[in-house]
This record gives C-alpha cells, structure tokens and sequence, in this order.
C-alpha cells in the first residue's frame, strides 16, 4: 500500500483488475450501466447530507465508472482514458472562449447560452445529446431548455399557466372519460406543462419532486412510529386516525 495513490496508479490498478478479476474480466459496457446510474444518485445524496468524507468516497466510486467504460474501451482498441480527457479538455476550452479567448461574458446566463449555443452547432439537431435514460422530469426540462435557446418558447409565464390550465382540464376529461390510453397521453402532457411552470418560476422540476418524496418519507415515518408506539395494527386505525398523525408530523416540521 501507498501512502497516497495517483490518477496513474488508479490506470494501472484497473488493468490490473481486468486481468485477475474473475467480476471484472466479465464487465461490460452494458453490465456497468446500472453502476453508473446507482452511484451518480449515491453522489447526489451525500451533497444532500452534505457529508464531506461521503462525498469524498462516493466521487471516486463515481470516477471509477468512467475509468472502467474506457479501460474496456482501450482493450477493444477504441479509445483510452487519456483521449477521454483529451477531448474533455478541448472540449472546455473551445466552449468557454471568454476565459480561454477574446470573447466577453458578463454573468453565468451568458456563459450558459454561450455554451448551448455551442453544442447545437456542433451536432445535428437542438435536442441532440439530450439522453434517453435521464430521469422523465429532468429529460422533460432538458429538452425545454434546449428547443428554448433558439427561441422555441413561451413568451411570458402567463401564457405557461393558461397551457397548466389547458392540459389539466384535457386531463380531467379524459379521466371522466375512462379511456385509459388518453388518459396516460393526457397526464403526460399535463406533467410536462408542469415542467414548463417550474422552468419559467427558475425550479428544478426533478429536485422539487425528489424533496416532495423526502418530506412523505418523513412525515409517513412518522406516522408509522406512532403507530408501532400504540401497539396496536394498522388496521385497528382509520384514516382519519392516521391523517391526525399525519397533521401532526407537518406541524413539528414547521416548527
């Protein structure tokens, strides 16, 4: 064991690995997938806990997957890591001529539509490089934004709200029409005008639905506490009884 590992040794470990590795020698692009998503999310939480030493550790779990994709890459005779950031770099350096070049840029919105501007001249459509995989809201705003930087928007958030309230009357029709198909068409085009909304009030649509899932895991917990305190089943309960503790749990909440 080192004292303190380098980037190269991290390089000739994972070689090494791919080698002797029975787990490993068996990887590929398409087993490591899974991995790449878990520890991106693992990554997220431990900003969210801000637990420094947890980041610390889940950042390097989160490195190795990038290492690991062009380690298989390398031995396939593709490409290597060190070409992974080759391109990196270049590629950061020609999107941010206002650090790198003669270009001007005054806040972080300029650098921003700087960079879009960018990436679409590079590739063959706006909503290139917008991945399938990303989670619904999160693809949902990505997409927005995109078709947005070449104007393909609302113009003011009062427009936004009235298409809100279109979609969610289509939606209400659409349930009293008990037409299931239109009714999935119509609850997605209901959500996705919710992530308009968010875009346009300057939210992140993932992240105020993931709080939205934190605070129900709280306030359930909760509930599930008293419920075990009274030694009694869930079904000795109504859902008034319940809803009580659940009231309770928002008030502590709010202090």
């Amino acid at each position: 064991m080192k004292e303190r590992y380098t980037f190269e040794d991290l390089k000739r470990i994972m070689a090494e690995l791919r080698q002797k590795c029975p787990w490993d020698r068996k990887q590929t692009h398409e087993s490591l997938k899974k991995y790449l998503i878990e520890e991106a999310y693992e990554v997220l939480d431990a900003i969210d806990r801000k637990d420094w030493e947890a980041l610390k550790e889940e950042l390097g779990d989160l490195l190795l997957q990038p290492v690991f994709h062009a380690r298989l890459a390398e031995e396939a005779g593709r490409f290597d890591i060190d070409e992974v950031v080759d391109h990196l770099c270049k590629k950061l350096i020609e999107r941010h001529p206002h650090v790198f070049g003669e270009e001007e840029a005054k806040s972080a919105e300029e650098v921003l539509k700087s960079w879009e501007r960018k990436k679409v001249e590079k590739k063959k459509g706006v909503l290139d490089g917008v991945p399938k995989h990303l989670p619904a809201l999160m693809r949902a705003q990505k997409l927005q934004k995109k078709a947005a930087s070449v104007g393909f928007d609302w113009s003011d958030l009062k427009e936004v709200k009235e298409k809100v309230r279109e979609e969610w009357n289509e939606f209400w029709e659409a349930l009293e029409s008990g037409d299931r198909e239109r009714l999935e068409h119509e609850l997605g085009d209901l959500l996705f005008a919710l992530v308009n909304l968010a875009r346009f009030l300057g939210l992140d649509a993932e992240e105020a639905l993931q709080k939205a899932n934190e605070r129900f895991v709280k306030r359930f917990s909760f509930v599930e506490r008293k419920v075990k305190e009274s030694g009694k089943d869930w079904g000795d309960f109504t859902l008034e009884e319940l809803d009580r503790f659940w009231e309770e749990a928002k008030r502590l909440e709010r202090g």
